[in-house]
């Protein structure tokens, strides 16, 4: 078998690359795959979407069946998907909730494969392990997102308690946040939930480099599930599409707000119809470069 054929080809660079994404499934919301999915596709990428687990509707309403795929059969359809003839035309795996902590390794094998195909794919890990509650995944489940894919991944989109527990520490201020950062070791890494310099605002914080920018719209009280699902694919979307950091920080934010602005008291997310929210975003965004010490 010809292996050139699986590999990426450089003549078809110009048109949007597929986006293979491995996250959570329900029937009823726009949370997980329902809320990424769309939005790449909004930007104009094919999506190969795997489902971690499948369920009727976001725990958050209340009891729900839990369908986990069982761990051989998930690990032989991400071998599939990393045998595939058309591999060559992936240029960014992102993977968000999982299922169970057996889900890592074929996840993990799955990017190496991508990367191997087209060394210019990226992968963003939007380790979704848990909230201001604390973790709301096994222990086991974080523990391998935190040792089999972080060290791959070239974005990594945790909330601030997520990189919390990475860091095993409170990070009260901006500047941990940014230490934290840097102390996992990732090129790009967006917090969500970091902390605001201007009152009644929330805040992202991109740290990429040397270089920490954050971003701060007005606060949505009491916001639907699904934006950090929908943030992560976002801003893999602007990244694809050659934003510098600046601008790719300043278009989710500005998109991610408006969606959970006309969201209000919908319980869920409201993508529909939202496709020019998604590409060019009205609200607008205070981004700053944040002033670090010395190191």
């Amino acid at each position: 078998m010809d292996a050139n054929r699986y590999r990426f080809d450089p003549d078809n660079a110009g048109a949007p690359a597929a986006v293979i994404v491995i996250s959570s499934h329900v029937a009823r919301g726009s949370v997980g795959n329902r809320a990424a999915v769309p939005a790449l596709e909004t930007f104009g990428h094919p999506v190969w979407a795997v489902p971690t687990v499948i369920l009727p509707w976001h725990p958050g309403h209340g009891p729900a069946t839990r369908i986990v795929p069982p761990a051989g059969a998930f690990a032989a359809l991400l071998s599939d998907l990393a045998g595939a003839r058309w591999i060559g035309d992936v240029g960014a795996v992102l993977s968000g909730y999982l299922g169970d902590s057996a889900q890592a390794g074929p996840v993990a094998a799955l990017v190496d494969a991508v990367k191997c195909a087209n060394p210019r794919a990226l992968y963003l890990c939007d380790p979704v392990i848990g909230d201001e509650n604390g973790l709301y995944v096994p222990g086991e489940t974080a523990m391998a997102i935190r040792k089999e894919l972080v060290p791959r991944a070239d974005i990594v989109t945790p909330n601030r308690f997520e990189l919390e527990w990475f860091a095993g520490k409170t990070l009260a201020d901006n500047s941990a946040i940014v230490a934290a950062a840097r102390d996992l070791g990732v090129a790009r890494l967006l917090a969500t939930s970091a902390h605001p310099m201007m009152s009644g605002h929330a805040a992202n914080l991109l740290v990429s480099g040397r270089r920490a920018l954050l971003a701060e719209n007005r606060r949505i009280e009491n916001p639907p599930n699904g934006p950090g699902d929908l943030t992560a694919a976002l801003f893999l979307a602007r990244v694809l599409r050659g934003e510098d950091d600046e601008a790719a920080l300043a278009g989710v934010t500005a998109s991610v707000h408006e969606a959970l602005a006309r969201s209000a008291g919908a319980g869920e997310l409201v993508l529909e119809g939202r496709g020019a929210s998604l590409l060019a975003p009205k609200t607008p965004v205070h981004v700053r470069q944040l002033v670090q010490p010395a190191q």
